[in-house]
């Protein structure tokens, strides 16, 4: 089963002189986020993702990773196939620029992300992901108890996940995202060559 998890961030709007623009962004590895907040004798859940956790998708050519609105497929803003969706992979981050093109900046869903952002409703940036099986990665993901001195939740550690998607939405969790939406100068980026696959 997919899964949702929501990464917070700001956001810069700026108009495009030539009508493409860039949306840049980060995605950071080893922010804790709180997913529940416990209570009722439950203790809190935080989540966190290990430094390369999505390079398997990333890195594989033929997998394509989309950036939505919303976590909605019916509503795209780029691609990694289609080559307007550029990954740049770190231990620090998993980092982004797509290229909004004129075309959709003429669709409905477009015209309703600017109203949305407009009026500060956008505030960060969710992947949609499956961890990876067990019978292809022994540990893809881990559940550890916090360190006491700082609290007393459990910590979902994820050590390989399979990327679909990140998608704009209104509701953060995680620190330390950053967006920044700009004119694109350069026309399209080709991606730099993949890394070999990790899993099948």
């Amino acid at each position: 089963m997919e899964s949702l998890s929501v990464y917070s961030g700001g956001l810069e709007l700026r108009a495009a002189g030539d009508g493409t623009r860039r949306l840049s962004g980060r995605f950071p590895y080893k922010s804790l986020a709180t997913i529940h907040s416990g209570g009722n004798g439950k203790k809190p859940r935080k989540e966190a993702f290990a430094p390369k956790a999505f390079s398997y998708a990333v890195d594989d050519p033929e997998r394509d990773i989309h950036l939505l609105i919303g976590h909605d497929f019916g509503k795209p803003l780029a691609s990694k196939k289609a080559g307007t969706f550029l990954l740049n992979d770190t231990d620090e981050a998993l980092g982004f620029e797509a290229i909004i093109t004129p075309e959709i900046q003429e669709s409905t869903w477009w015209s309703d992300f600017n109203a949305q952002f407009s009026a500060g409703l956008i505030g960060g940036i969710s992947p949609g992901f499956r961890v990876a099986p067990r019978e292809v990665v022994p540990l893809p993901e881990e559940t550890v108890e916090e360190d006491q001195t700082l609290g007393n939740a459990l910590i979902r550690w994820i050590f390989a996940a399979i990327l679909f998607e990140l998608s704009l939405v209104t509701r953060p969790a995680y620190p330390n995202t950053a967006l920044d939406l700009r004119q694109l100068d350069s026309g399209l980026i080709v991606p730099a060559k993949p890394a070999a696959y990790r899993w099948r």
